[in-house]
């Protein structure tokens, strides 16, 4: 099922809701007391409430919106944690990022986590802030990222899918020279706006575990990183297991896998993000999380 955090184009009011193919499902529709927002909603859910909204979608009476009359919001716009992500999870970017602290072409050993502020977190179609009154130096980074669905500490490999509510994309925005400034990575990940994810979750049971998709970014219409989330060097059951050890995850708690190459900072000169780009960010099986740079 994809899951959806939406507003009608013609009343402006906001729902929760399961797109299916060009058609709209409010959740309203399909439980009772509806949660208002998507975490609510992700802390309810389990296997027997998934039953029965699948049982209720084969129902042909249930009321519909055409996919046109919607606008996709974040799925998640105000997380209430901050951001988990994974640094260097890809060989060809850890080999790219030399310049920054931290960012020696070794592969890591362990893996690299920092946190990153999203409030609020973007969405699809939303306007990045280019912050050119003090940088030129916003950066992209296309990532795959996790949304928990249950609480959970000490998770084993084995059980790592267990944990997962489902699947979407995100941007992981960085300005390079604040990053590069402060030595570690906070400030410099966690601007105004520097944080998009959509443009919907797809639920785990639609997407073979661990995933292997194709994931890529594109400036304009060129590409510019394309590859395989096959590649991460720490897969999805790694990087469960490993960061709730002694740390508790909880549903709406969102983790970013890490950007494989071809970031900006990465090309020799340095290929940052200017005023009025188009940022499009792809991942097979979830679709495509768009965003625009302030002019």
């Amino acid at each position: 099922m994809i899951f959806a955090n939406a507003s009608m184009k013609s009343t402006k009011e906001n729902f929760l809701a399961i797109i299916d193919s060009n058609k709209v499902v409010k959740l309203e529709s399909l439980m009772k007391s509806c949660p208002k927002d998507m975490i609510s909603f992700i802390e309810k859910y389990n296997s027997k409430l998934q039953e029965e909204i699948h049982k209720i979608l084969k129902d042909k009476n249930i009321p519909t919106i055409a996919r046109e009359d919607i606008v996709l919001l974040s799925p998640i716009p105000y997380p209430r944690r901050n951001v988990f992500c994974l640094g260097k999870n890809y060989i060809e970017h850890a080999n790219e990022i030399k310049s920054i602290p931290g960012g020696d072409n070794m592969v890591p050993k362990e893996p690299i986590y920092f946190t990153k502020l999203a409030y609020p977190c973007m969405g699809p179609e939303d306007i990045i802030l280019s912050h050119k009154s003090f940088t030129n130096q916003l950066d992209y980074e296309v990532e795959l990222t996790i949304i928990i669905g249950k609480k959970g500490t000490n998770i084993v490999k084995e059980e790592a899918e267990d944990y997962i509510f489902g699947y979407t994309i995100g941007n992981d925005f960085s300005v390079r020279d604040i990053q590069k400034k402060h030595i570690q990575w906070f400030k410099g990940k966690s601007m105004d706006t520097c944080c998009s994810i959509g443009p919907y979750i797809v639920s785990k049971e639609d997407i073979p575990f661990p995933p292997s998709l194709d994931i890529s970014c594109s400036i304009n219409g060129e590409v510019r990183q394309n590859s395989n989330t096959s590649k991460l060097i720490f897969d999805i059951p790694t990087i469960i297991h490993d960061l709730s050890k002694g740390l508790t995850l909880y549903p709406g708690d969102i983790i970013m896998t890490g950007t494989p190459a071809g970031v900006g900072l990465g090309f020799d000169p340095p290929r940052t993000l200017e005023a009025g780009d188009v940022v499009e960010c792809k991942i097979e099986k979830i679709g495509t999380l768009r965003n625009y740079i302030e002019k």
